[in-house]
């Protein structure tokens, strides 16, 4: 049932889902075909969380719906229904630009073995011993390696190599070469088994029907239900409260921001005070920021990507994605009849990684001239590409990290939620308050939007477990 609001819940469910995200609805869905009784909470307007989009001005943006792998297509038959998973479609132009090399790629692993081989002449046994071994890394064990060490190992010295393989993860995930190998290889492997996908038809669809698929598994959903507090008793989840509402559960599934999960929802500090140190310490992902353009009716644009990895930098720099004004930036392109086979519009977003800092503790007066130089740098790039696209334009917008933190409720505007070190606090978090589980931190090993909803069925897997076996009726 869709409550008019919270307050209409009823007094108790067998399990409560705080955050609407695709982890949490897909959690929400896996416990109610499993016959228990769910109350999903989303503080937004809409389920989705960072997955949704925006109408302004007769165009439709999709924040987040850029680009995941096939595998979900597998998520969407398996857990919401075959249909969904037949909307998942493929993206064949996936082009890069910068300084040291241009080239377009079905970004197929057989692919970059032929950029490899062709433009840096990378024998083909090399590129398959690199392929294979990031098909074959165990995410609970990992190699012990940095992606700097792990890519030296594959291509030594090739720092231009490291570019091509990397780069298209830092765009996404903020990822360096600093950080742990196996969380590298998982996402690149997820990614180009078979290539990079979108969904036809749009995140507004794709939302929309998930919204009537947990409708009729029987979950309850309040829209813009803010929780305040998960309660625990004896050490363990007694329900949750919120503005004008509570409701008793013996299980919580948390896709809120796993930091804000354990110091805000619950007293960690009380309840565990070296949990709540671990929960501290945690580092987030990289925050984004994103323009959104909108071309006028009557005016087209060449197809000349579908995602275009754009820089400027003269060599692989982490650090310099992060740099304000962008340098660095990639473009999504929807074109007319594309995504949304029956819509003519045409629409343009641009993402790039962003310092929560460089937007915080500003003047409005400061923040508005950030996002106008925003907006500014994104055209200047593009137009090295669409010569005059200024003039096509009858929409210009720009989010920053502090729309994601408004939004989404994501912590500083981060992204994936939390680094790796959050994906080991949350699988002990069970642990440490008996049913209380957490999904979103690992979407980050297992690609974004597929790790995400991978996460919500592993986390209702989890908490069924607990419930048949702590919680009987």
């Amino acid at each position: 049932m869709l409550l008019p609001n919270a307050s209409e819940a009823a007094a108790s469910y067998d399990v409560v889902v705080v955050g609407g995200g695709l982890g949490g609805m897909t959690a929400a869905k896996r416990l109610a075909d499993s016959g228990r009784s769910v109350l999903l909470l989303e503080s937004h307007s809409r389920l989705g969380g960072y997955a949704t989009w925006f109408r302004r001005q007769g165009h439709i943006f999709d924040v987040a719906l850029h680009a995941f792998p096939v595998g979900m297509a597998k998520t969407l038959r398996k857990y919401w229904s075959r249909e969904l998973g037949k909307g998942v479609m493929p993206l064949r132009r996936i082009r890069f630009e910068n300084p040291e090399f241009s080239f377009t790629t079905t970004f197929e692993a057989g692919d970059f073995k032929r950029i490899l081989r062709e433009r840096f002449s990378i024998p083909d046994r090399q590129s398959d011993a690199f392929f294979q071994t990031c098909r074959d890394i165990d995410y609970f064990q990992g190699t012990g390696e940095t992606v700097g060490q792990f890519l030296e190992r594959h291509f030594p010295g090739r720092l231009d190599v490291a570019r091509v393989l990397l780069e298209t993860v830092t765009y996404a995930t903020g990822a360096n070469l600093d950080d742990p190998a196996m969380v590298y290889a998982i996402v690149f492997s997820n990614f180009t088994r078979q290539g990079t996908c979108s969904f036809r038809g749009g995140t507004d669809f794709l939302l929309a029907e998930m919204q009537r698929l947990l409708l009729a598994s029987g979950v309850d959903i309040a829209l813009n239900a803010k929780v305040r507090a998960i309660r625990v008793e004896n050490g363990k989840v007694a329900g949750v409260s919120g503005d004008g509402f509570q409701a008793a559960a013996g299980v919580v599934v948390s896709n809120a921001n796993l930091k804000a999960t354990c110091l805000e929802l619950v007293d960690m500090d009380r309840l565990c005070p070296s949990f709540a140190a671990e929960a501290r310490a945690i580092p987030l992902s990289v925050s984004v920021a994103q323009a959104y353009l909108g071309i006028r009716p009557g005016e087209t644009i060449p197809k000349i990507a579908d995602i275009l990895f754009s820089s400027r930098e003269p060599r692989y720099n982490a650090a310099a994605f992060r740099a304000f004004p962008p340098k660095s930036i990639s473009y999504s392109f929807y074109y007319p009849y594309c995504i949304r086979p029956d819509y003519g519009g045409t629409e343009i977003v641009a993402s790039m990684c962003a310092d929560y800092a460089d937007w915080d503790n500003i003047s409005a007066d400061e923040y508005r001239r950030r996002k106008e130089t925003l907006i500014r740098s994104v055209l200047d790039d593009l137009s090295r590409y669409l010569p005059g696209i200024d003039g096509k334009l009858d929409y210009v917008g720009a989010a920053t990290p502090k729309t994601l933190e408004r939004y989404a409720a994501h912590w500083l505007g981060a992204s994936f939620g939390s680094k790796f070190p959050g994906f080991l606090a949350a699988e002990k978090l069970p642990s440490v308050i008996g049913g209380l589980f957490h999904c979103g931190s690992q979407g980050i090993l297992m690609s974004g939007w597929l790790g995400s909803a991978n996460c919500g069925a592993l986390a209702a897997g989890k908490a069924e477990a607990f419930i048949v076996k702590d919680c009987p009726r």
